[in-house]
């Protein structure tokens, strides 16, 4: 999800203005954001430490930010962080960089390289103000690394143009390697398919890089509506797709939660929806939803389900409460109460490398939207008992 745009056309700008306009409302009487105190303990999750990267901070002739994606190389030790920028400020890209933790907490963020992501001819992918027909302008949103050192990216479609959402794969490079094709149910129609930026939000691969679950953010346009701050709207439907073949062969219905927090200004904006799924191991996931209201701000929380939980949906082209069963979910932490300095946008998720003793390292990043009001924020945190 972007809550606003580069480009400053559509919804996005809508949500930016709303967004400025209370800015006051937000900011007024705060300080500047504090370090969070270490070892700040929530069920599992122990917070071990946050850094941030400075606001529009250039590195290689490229703005850094609206970094949507974050994924651990354990060959090389370095993090995957993909921007969701629509090649406005830059051809969409992602970066190569060193994350370092000790006991004194999370180093500062040091970027190594950008990688640009290309099409199969090779060119960088075009923005809005150099569009080409044919060709969807793209808005990167999820990546992963394959044990091969290719790696997969979701984009959530160029809707404006008729480009619905997309599953890629790319060359260690960026250069395109292959569209994965969708199931019918995804078909960009005027009631069908996607919303306009609630499309691919999630990608989780196994430890083989032979399966790929792709989640949708919200609800097809078929299957319901979005959530409101008393109804949790429509089933956000999770893809599985066999990595080798590139078929589709499996798909989850998901029910995210009702916006849990109402805008400070009734009927003003606000939205809830899955910004990154994670496996826990072959048949679980972690599922992160984000959740803003204007003049509250964010909710972060955490849930976790079996992918061999509830029905099927691949072959139902529209889901209804009577054709399907969604997978239970067990919330695992609510990031309210983890000891973060604050809440942002956060929508990259990652296991890092094992701790010392033994646990792991989950790793997550914050999309600043490219907004002075939001904030590039990694944290990093132990997990017992998952």
């Amino acid at each position: 999800m972007v809550l606003t745009d580069l480009d400053n056309n559509g919804p996005a700008l809508q949500r930016r203005s709303l967004l400025l306009g209370t800015a006051s409302l937000l900011l007024a009487g705060c300080a500047p954001p504090v370090p969070a105190p270490p070892a700040v303990a929530a069920g599992p999750l122990t917070l071990l430490g946050e850094a941030t990267i400075p606001y529009r901070f250039n590195f290689r002739d490229t703005t850094v930010g609206g970094l949507s994606a974050i994924d651990y190389d354990p060959v090389t030790g370095l993090f995957d962080l993909l921007s969701d920028d629509r090649s406005a400020a830059a051809p969409a890209r992602l970066y190569r960089a060193r994350l370092g933790l000790s006991a004194e907490g999370l180093h500062p963020p040091e970027l190594l390289d950008v990688i640009t992501l290309k099409q199969a001819n090779g060119q960088a992918w075009p923005g809005r103000k150099n569009a080409v027909s044919g060709v969807p302008v793209p808005d990167p949103e999820a990546l992963r690394r394959l044990p091969n050192g290719n790696f997969l990216w979701t984009s959530e479609g160029d809707l404006m143009r008729g480009f619905g959402p997309a599953l890629y794969e790319a060359r260690a490079d960026g250069t395109l390697v292959r569209e994965f094709a969708l199931p019918a149910c995804f078909a960009v129609g005027k009631e069908h398919g996607a919303r306009y930026n609630l499309a691919f939000e999630g990608l989780a691969v196994n430890r083989s890089g032979t399966m790929a679950w792709v989640a949708m953010e919200n609800a097809l346009q078929q299957d319901g509506p979005t959530p409101t701050v008393t109804s949790r709207g429509g089933p956000c439907r999770f893809t599985l797709f066999d990595v080798p073949t590139g078929n589709a062969v499996r798909q989850l219905a998901y029910a995210a939660d009702a916006i849990p927090i109402a805008p400070l200004i009734p009927g003003a904006f606000a939205d809830n929806g899955v910004s990154e799924i994670l496996p826990i191991d072959e048949h679980r996931l972690l599922v992160l939803e984000r959740a803003y209201a204007i003049g509250r701000g964010m909710s972060l929380r955490l849930y976790q389900i079996d992918t061999r939980d509830g029905s099927d949906t691949l072959k139902l082209d529209t889901l209804t409460p009577a054709n399907h069963q969604p997978a239970r979910k067990t919330l695992v932490a609510d990031f309210a109460h983890l000891g973060l300095s604050r809440l942002d946008n956060t929508e990259g998720m990652t296991w890092g490398p094992d701790l010392p003793d033994g646990r792991r390292s989950l790793w997550v990043v914050s999309d600043d939207n490219f907004n002075p009001l939001q904030v590039t924020q990694i944290a990093v945190f132990a997990v017992s008992g998952l």
